[in-house]
């Protein structure tokens, strides 16, 4: 077959990623690819990160199949954004109207199947990406891991696909089939330098009950250090980034995983210098040590509170002086220790953000990014405060920072503490502008008394 296959993440529909800059290529689209092209069928690419137009692409080679394939290791994905759906529904309107047959997968799409249906694709893989899409290349759209219509018109699922145990046998990204030129110009014309996107696992087996994992579910799997080794030294010497990010959920879950793979980079010179995203009560000194060695210069942790009521209540399964510990391990090894916090989480007081604030305040986090409580479906948090959600029950854009139930305080006392606070990590701020800042927050939560 000729597969188009393409995703629906458009840089410049999204404020707050237009500000940030920071771009990075569909990765689980480009392991499709691979992935296609080792069976033997044709593909063609189009990367709608910068360029959204796919008429010309459908015309000119009238694949058989277009299938959207969400980069499901990328958070704009997982936060199953209306903008994001909407982009999609387009993709089926033209497909449908050019006589090609479309499939998707995404997290939204396994979510809500028959909503994408509805908008015109001819099925959705629901789950995890690879063996469906190539089972559907060899047999149809009624095979297991799929919803699709009947000929009454009702949705029906295929058998439950199992996920891939192995994921040496995937593949590498088919990188080849990138234009990495357009995501080094927009890295190096706002940063400098240009940053690429690596995953060495998939999934989390944490249970934080607002985090949902409808793609993976709770398994968590990895691939070999050697292996991850391998893809690192070949993006070295092959695209020439100055830096990259491992957007694995938890990347290094083990100990004894996070020692082989830094040994295998130093054997294949494969160091450069990234980021990653893991938890504070995994950071250890034996951790850190070794993906300093790897190469790793910044951690993003899921700290979320200082209160350890509300972490308990989130069941984060952390400790708040786990936040402290880790932050003193990566501060030792010169290691970039920036922090994802989560306010307004159901019951969450003052009190409560004053001790999360004090958190910062003491540890020093050198990032922080901010967000409230999000419910998305499939998790108990979601369950809890859906009789409060309204029509729309996802945000349109990654910067909304929109109360989506109803809180302790309204969004725009959130929005000016997320301003406050990124003051405070931030270079140094003025002190009016930081004290005009805080002022504000005290202003909007005293309206709320």
């Amino acid at each position: 077959m000729l597969v188009l296959l393409t995703h629906a993440n458009h840089l410049y529909s999204d404020r707050k990623q237009v500000r940030k800059m920071q771009p990075y290529p569909p990765l689980q689209t480009l392991i499709a690819a691979a992935a296609l092209r080792r069976e033997g069928h044709s593909v063609l690419f189009a990367d709608t990160t910068f360029d959204r137009d796919l008429s010309s692409h459908i015309r000119k080679r009238r694949p058989d199949l277009i299938a959207v394939c969400e980069d499901n290791f990328n958070f704009l994905t997982k936060m199953c954004l209306l903008q994001n759906r909407s982009f999609a529904f387009e993709i089926a309107a033209l497909a449908k109207a050019e006589g090609v047959q479309a499939i998707v997968n995404s997290s939204d799409a396994t979510d809500n199947p028959a909503l994408y249906l509805e908008a015109g694709f001819d099925a959705v893989i629901v789950g995890e990406l690879e063996a469906t899409l190539l089972d559907v290349c060899r047999s149809g759209f009624q095979v297991a891991g799929t919803a699709f219509r009947n000929s009454a018109g009702a949705v029906c699922y295929g058998p439950p696909r199992r996920l891939i145990e192995d994921l040496d046998l995937l593949p590498p990204p088919a990188w080849d089939l990138l234009d990495a030129d357009s995501y080094r110009r927009a890295w190096v014309d706002a940063h400098g330098f240009f940053c690429l996107n690596l995953v060495a696992s998939r999934g989390c087996p944490y249970r934080c009950n607002w985090c949902a994992k409808p793609v993976y579910g709770a398994a968590y799997r990895h691939v070999t250090p050697l292996r991850a080794a391998q893809e690192m030294a070949h993006v070295k010497n092959a695209l020439h980034p100055e830096r990259l990010w491992f957007a694995d959920d938890i990347f290094g879950l083990s100990a004894a995983w996070t020692r082989e793979f830094a040994r295998a980079v130093e054997d294949l010179d494969a160091r450069i210098p990234f980021k990653m995203q893991s938890r504070c009560d995994l950071m250890t000194r034996d951790t850190v040590a070794a993906l300093r060695r790897a190469g790793c210069d910044e951690v993003w942790m899921g700290v979320e509170s200082g209160s350890q009521r509300i972490l308990d209540a989130m069941e984060k399964g952390i400790r708040v002086e786990h936040i402290y510990r880790a932050r003193e391990n990566l501060r030792r090894h010169g290691i970039r220790a920036c922090y994802f916090l989560q306010f307004g989480y159901l019951g969450e007081t003052w009190e409560d953000i004053e001790r999360t604030i004090q958190l910062v305040r003491e540890t020093r986090p050198d990032d922080i990014g901010v967000s409230v409580s999000y419910p998305l479906p499939g998790t108990r948090f979601y369950h809890i405060v859906s009789s409060q959600l309204g029509r729309e029950s996802h945000w349109k854009q990654s910067g909304d920072l929109t109360l989506m139930y109803s809180g302790t305080f309204p969004s725009e006392f959130y929005r000016a503490l997320a301003a406050a606070l990124h003051l405070e990590v931030g270079p140094a701020a003025p002190p009016d502008q930081l004290r005009s800042a805080w002022e504000e927050v005290e202003e909007l939560r005293c309206a709320c008394c």
